[in-house]
Parts: C-alpha cells; sequence; structure tokens
C-alpha cells in the first residue's frame, strides 16, 4: 500500500490555503508611523492629566528642559507649558525671571509592539514538504509609556516647592483579524481618536477655501479693504453680480 504522507500533506495544504486570508503590508512613507507618534502623545497626555497644577496658579515659572532626554520632547515640553497656562500661571523665558523653576525629566517615552494568533504555525515536512501557516484569529497590539517627573523649587532660594514625584500611562492600540478580516480596533488610542475626530453635537467646522484670490492694493492706500484678500470657497457674488475671485483678479 503506497504511503499516504504526501497526500496527506497536500491535502492539509490546500485546506490552508483556502481557509486563510491574507492582508497588505503595512507601510510608512515617515521615519515613524503615525499610530506611533498618536500612541506616544496619548500616553503623555494621560500621564499629564494626573497632574494637578493648580498650586502655581499666579506664579511666574521657568520650565526648566535640560534634564529631559527622550522621543517628541518638543511635545511634551510644549504639553506641560500649556497646562501651566491653562491654570493661570505665567511663563517666563529666563530662571532670573521666574519666581518658580519647573523641571522635566522623562524615565521612559516609547513604544512596544507584539503579536499573537490562534491557528497553526507552518509545519516543515520531510521532501521539502511544508504546510503554510494557518491564522485563525491573529492580534497585534502596540503599546506605548510615559514616564514623566517633575519637581518644583523656589528660584531664588533653590529649595524644593512640595514633593514632585512622577506620573506614568500606557496607551494601547489592538488590531484584531479574524479569518484574515479586519482589523477589530480597540484601545485608548482609538477612544481618543473616536472623540476628537467626530464634531460634537452643535459644533461647526469652517472649511478651508478651495480658491485663493490675492488682489493687489490700490496705489496710494495703506489700509487694504475687505476685496484686497478674498479666499473664496465657492462662486460667491459681490453687489456688482460678479464673483469675488474675479473682482480680485481683475476680470470683468
Amino acid at each position: 500500500m503506497p504511503p499516504r504522507r504526501p497526500a496527506l500533506a497536500m491535502c492539509l495544504g490546500l485546506a490552508a490555503i483556502c481557509t486563510s486570508a491574507c492582508t497588505s503590508t503595512r507601510q510608512s512613507n515617515t521615519a515613524r508611523t503615525a499610530t506611533e507618534q498618536l500612541l506616544i502623545a496619548n500616553s503623555i497626555d494621560q500621564s499629564l492629566d494626573k497632574v494637578d497644577f493648580t498650586p502655581l496658579s499666579n506664579a511666574s515659572v521657568f520650565v526648566e528642559e535640560k534634564y529631559l532626554d527622550c522621543v517628541d520632547k518638543g511635545y511634551l515640553i510644549s504639553s506641560v507649558r500649556h497646562r501651566l497656562l491653562r491654570h493661570g500661571a505665567a511663563l517666563v523665558t529666563k530662571p532670573e525671571e521666574a519666581e518658580v523653576i519647573l523641571e522635566v525629566r522623562a524615565g521612559a517615552v516609547g513604544t512596544d509592539l507584539s503579536s499573537s494568533f490562534m491557528g497553526m504555525p507552518e509545519i516543515t515536512l520531510p521532501g521539502m514538504l511544508s504546510i503554510p501557516e494557518v491564522k485563525l484569529i491573529s492580534r497585534d497590539a502596540q503599546k506605548a509609556a510615559a514616564k514623566i517627573g517633575l519637581v518644583a523649587y523656589d528660584a531664588k532660594t533653590k529649595r524644593l516647592l512640595g514633593e514632585g514625584g512622577v506620573s506614568s500611562s500606557f496607551a494601547d492600540y489592538t488590531n484584531t483579524f479574524v479569518f484574515g478580516m479586519g482589523p477589530v480596533q480597540h484601545g485608548t488610542l482609538k477612544s481618543e481618536i473616536d472623540t476628537t475626530i467626530v464634531p460634537l453635537p452643535g459644533q461647526t467646522i469652517d472649511p478651508l477655501p478651495a480658491q485663493v484670490a490675492f488682489h493687489s492694493p490700490t496705489p496710494g492706500r495703506h489700509a487694504p479693504e475687505e476685496a484686497d484678500v478674498q479666499l473664496s470657497s465657492g462662486d460667491h457674488k459681490s453687489e456688482a453680480g460678479e464673483s469675488q475671485v474675479e473682482k480680485a483678479s481683475g476680470k470683468r
């Protein structure tokens, strides 16, 4: 009786091909993917949301960043400055002008990626035969961590104000595929995107003009009139019945 292993292998391989699906490879045209950048920004925001900046209200504050070394340093510093302003602090550009110096440091700002699946891994059989990998359910989970330390001290006496401390946070973004179909997305990043991209009830959004027209100022005039620079998203008519774009370009 002839051996049945090659036939069995071929059947299993055919079944795997029939039950599996394909997804396109993820690519990025920038050095870092948008998801990675959004994850880090999300984790930074969550960490700073845990910090109470109220005690620094009405104080002139200098944000010291020379001890900060991390990815997206600019976003982190700008976010700290934004929160100080929201709580009534006055920002200064020189330490000698400040009442309080706020030092910012980062223990960790970065991302990790893990992948897992339920199914059958690729199996290599004798005789140069192999059974392809079959993924019934697969998941790609990307996480970002931010550990931010803050300490404030008196600019004149150099003595500690309060205790300072660290604030840590995780942000995650998970894609789940079932039989190659998906992804089903969830995580803190998706929640943030869902609440920030979709307009709130009653919120109006002004569209950017689809046409741009510039009118040269009339000689002898110092203050430009409204028609000098016209940004138009449509063919709006002036009182004389001509479009603003035609008016701005000198057409009659």
